[in-house]
């Protein structure tokens, strides 16, 4: 699918599927395009070409929506003049969901003591655990969260983290957008990726990471002169970093091991070094940033549809 303001185009032919039974993040620089795609995928913008199908419909065609899909987008947009509880009775009855679930959800977001009060005077963490009770007032198969973790303290957050791990091991779709790589490395099975518009990257977060970064191993020894001969006599260029210790780039640690053990060499370490989710984020969209720094620009130059639905994946096509 394709967005355009004008002449500007915001999402340029984007094109991939979430789907069912993992949590998939959504990342990209700021100026992305993440926001539009998710409110396009809601029906609050319409694609200028291409569509969002929602396990195989427009959200458009979609009856009693809330069932099917929850969503977080804006914690703010909650009514600040009723309370918490009247803004989820109200939703749950425009989609005839039992008046019951109003109070499962309060308690499932911790927000039971507060049911009564007028969200308008509620901390950004409670806003954002309202939005969430919302998301989840249809129980539906498909959860799509933006910024989720806004606002809240480390107990929220790893309460969140818990609650998307949950959903998506029932089977459900979930779909989180968030600047926190941190947390995106400790949730996410599967990661989409786009910078100014465009896909960047549709896979496992463990590809993601081995593709978008280098890998290294760390040795250290008590013989470090030695061992740089022997290194070096093989073509293998060692970078010392002090302490007898080498990082040794795209050689493999067994290799580095075995040639350590042929020539008698004592090992006080030998250890791989894996790139974290944010180094390799910014690998692969430092060139698609809105706005980039001297350093950062500097770090990027180093780097480099739809299935038969098993639940309820979301499609974008272009």
């Amino acid at each position: 699918m394709t967005k355009r303001y004008g002449e500007k185009v915001v999402v340029d032919d984007l094109a991939f599927t979430v789907r069912p039974g993992c949590v998939t993040g959504f990342l990209g620089p700021n100026g992305a395009g993440k926001s539009t795609t998710m409110r396009m995928m809601l029906g609050l913008d319409r694609p200028t070409s291409g569509h969002v199908l929602i396990d195989g419909r427009p959200y458009a065609q979609l009856k009693e929506p809330l069932r099917h899909i929850g969503a977080l987008l804006d914690a703010k947009a909650m009514h600040g003049g009723r309370s918490a509880y009247q803004n989820l009775r109200c939703l749950a009855l425009s989609n005839r969901i039992p008046e019951s679930r109003v109070e499962e959800v309060l308690h499932e977001v911790g927000l039971n003591p507060v049911a009564r009060k007028r969200p308008k005077g509620f901390s950004l963490g409670m806003g954002q655990r309202l939005g969430i009770a919302a998301a989840l007032l249809g129980d539906p198969e498909i959860v799509l969260l933006d910024e989720p973790v806004n606002g809240l303290d480390p107990e929220g957050i790893h309460w969140i983290r818990t609650l998307m791990r949950r959903l998506a091991s029932q089977g459900r779709t979930v779909f989180v957008s968030s600047h926190l790589m941190s947390e995106m490395a400790l949730t996410a099975d599967h990661l989409v990726v786009i910078g100014r518009g465009r896909l960047l990257a549709d896979t496992s977060m463990e590809d993601f990471i081995d593709r978008n970064s280098r890998s290294s191993v760390r040795i250290r020894t008590p013989e470090p002169e030695k061992l740089r001969d022997v290194l070096s006599a093989v073509g293998i260029t060692a970078a010392e970093t002090g302490s007898g210790a080498f990082e040794v780039a795209e050689v493999p640690a067994e290799r580095l091991g075995e040639l350590a053990l042929a020539h008698g060499i004592l090992l006080h370490e030998l250890s791989p070094q894996h790139a974290s989710l944010e180094e390799a984020f910014i690998a692969l969209t430092g060139e698609a940033a809105e706005y980039r720094t001297g350093p950062l620009a500097a770090t990027a130059a180093s780097g480099r549809d739809g299935i038969a639905p098993q639940t309820q994946p979301i499609g974008t096509e272009s």
